[in-house]
């Protein structure tokens, strides 16, 4: 960055969808500010996940942003769930539609962050050895952007191709005539064994265990049908914002009130409607009865075992450990299809584990598989992962690491603690984990962007959240959290992965709030009116009440 100023008002870290629509937010409301970003280019997951069959789950028109009517009337959609490619080009078509990289700064990756009281400030310094200073930190730092490789033996010694999904490399990965082996049949992994398995001359997926998946029905979206979307634009974000979910999709109830018949006409028909339907539209019963749930994952088994020829496989690709929307449900085209073909094999690993990775492909107990290319479909440090990689020191050094360490404790995901001037976009325990992104993530960068207009307004330069609205805001996490038969599934919804130490069977990790998008926002807009409680404003001579 050479001779360029490094003082700001606020430093954003992230151009991702919640840092992009961030900095448009502060930069139209006045403040000197600016996005380090640790890529080359905007974009976040839809700039670093490449992978082939990577797209929207939910509709397009419900992800793109909802702040410019102009930008409404000018993006054609060009399908219900778009795929990654696209993704990204809207997101740079925001970008330079708004002027926004003359805010930016790319290759910054942020190393540490500390906070000195004295002089009310955050000091970030990059990887490269660069040091920025600003009032103010938004982290931007998205929720699923720290991707997991578990710690195989001699994963090193492959001589193959290589990499973690997340990672796909820019430039096109021949697959043709080779031999690929899947790892992971989470929501990533099903996208790409669906997608690839068509191309590659043998596809071996080693599954631990396997997840419920509903079919995305995904389509082309028609000059008619786009017209039509935009002249509805606004009954369809009231809709997604009336939701639990922020999704068009509303769930019904009276489970009990219809025949078994009645109930499985509802799922026939919610089976082949688009994206969440089958899951958002569903009896709200069966997140919360667990008989009613056992009848629906019955029902979706069913499904399964009709689309897959062999049925040892089927049963195999069934979950027995969790029911239906227990657990993140990933949406599939033809997945379940891809295990009739004769280049697909399963290896359970459940049964029979890797024990190692080879200079030629992977060793289970059961033999060795000879592979070109190993893809990591191995999941995230979801949530406080991508907080976790940067060294954040906030009140006497505290380490924001530590202090989530056992128990991940905020102000309604937007604060916390001893962590002064530190404000979070999508952080842990919002309601960026259990709602539609983009709906989630415009929330909280208006709410943030309200509250240090208000500062600014007041003269005030120090905000900091107080210990016990912050252990209420807990509490109320985890009753929202409590009540849903989810509670003990073995996912990222209760901070479950086996792949990082302390994360195994029976650790419970609050990451986010389950009580609705809707009540979310209705919170933490009564906290603005009630003039911000919880949080203690100065200035640097004086208390703010």
């Amino acid at each position: 960055m050479g001779d360029e100023r490094r003082e700001f008002d606020v430093i954003v870290i992230g151009a991702g969808v919640s840092g992009i629509y961030q900095i448009n937010r502060l930069v139209d409301a006045g403040f000197d500010a600016v996005v380090l970003e640790a890529d080359d280019d905007v974009g976040g997951t839809w700039y670093r996940n490449r992978y082939p069959g990577c797209r929207f789950d939910s509709e397009s028109y419900t992800y793109g942003y909802s702040f410019s009517k102009e930008l409404l009337d000018e993006w054609h959609w060009k399908e219900r769930f778009s795929p990654q490619p696209e993704n990204l080009r809207y997101l740079e078509y925001v970008v330079d539609k708004f002027d926004l990289r003359r805010h930016m700064r790319f290759g910054c990756r942020v190393e540490r962050m500390q906070w000195h009281d004295d002089e009310r400030r955050w000091h970030v310094s990059l990887t490269n050895g660069d040091e920025h200073v600003a009032r103010f930190v938004v982290a931007s730092v998205g929720p699923i952007s720290r991707p997991i490789i578990p710690d195989f033996e001699g994963r090193d010694d492959f001589e193959g191709a290589a990499f973690h999904t997340y990672d796909w490399p820019k430039e096109p990965v021949e697959l043709a005539g080779k031999r690929v082996g899947v790892i992971g049949t989470g929501a990533t992994g099903i996208q790409v064994i669906a997608a690839i398995a068509p191309e590659v001359a043998e596809l071996t997926v080693f599954q631990r265990r396997p997840n419920w998946s509903s079919p995305l029905n995904n389509s082309e979206i028609s000059d008619e049908e786009m017209a039509d979307i935009r002249s509805r634009y606004d009954e369809i974000f009231a809709a997604c914002a009336a939701s639990n979910g922020g999704f068009v999709h509303t769930p019904i109830w009276g489970f009990w009130d219809k025949t078994p018949e009645e109930r499985r006409a509802i799922w026939d028909d919610l089976y082949t409607q688009p994206g969440f339907a089958i899951l958002a539209a569903n009896f709200g019963e069966i997140f919360l009865d667990e008989d009613a749930n056992r009848e629906v994952s019955e029902y979706i088994a069913d499904r399964i075992r009709q689309r897959v020829d062999d049925p040892a496989v089927a049963e195999k690709l069934i979950p027995t450990d969790h029911g239906f929307g227990l657990q993140r449900l990933p949406l599939e085209t033809d997945y379940f299809e891809t295990y009739n073909r004769d280049n697909v094999q399963l290896v359970d690993v459940s049964e029979h584990p890797i024990e190692r990775i080879t200079a030629t492909g992977i060793q289970t107990t059961a033999g060795h598989h000879e592979l070109d290319i190993i893809v990591y479909a191995t999941g995230f440090d979801v949530m406080t992962g991508s907080f976790d990689r940067i060294d954040i020191r906030g009140v006497d050094g505290l380490a924001l690491k530590d202090k989530w360490a056992d128990v991940t404790t905020t102000y309604y995901g937007l604060l916390s603690a001893r962590f002064p001037n530190l404000l979070m976009v999508a952080g842990p325990q919002s309601v960026s984990g259990s709602t539609n992104f983009p709906r989630a993530i415009e929330k909280g960068a208006d709410w943030i962007t309200d509250l240090l207009e208000h500062a600014r307004d007041r003269g005030v330069d120090r905000i900091e959240a107080r210990p016990e609205p912050e252990q209420e805001w807990l509490d109320d996490v985890v009753t929202a959290h409590e009540r849903l038969l989810f509670r003990r599934s073995k996912g990222w919804f209760t901070g479950y992965n086996p792949n990082l130490p302390g994360r195994g069977e029976g650790t419970v990790r609050y990451h986010a709030y389950f009580g609705g998008a809707h009540r979310y926002a209705k919170k933490i807009d009564d906290l603005a009116e009630a003039g911000y409680p919880g949080l203690t404003m100065s200035t640097s001579d004086e208390l703010i009440p």
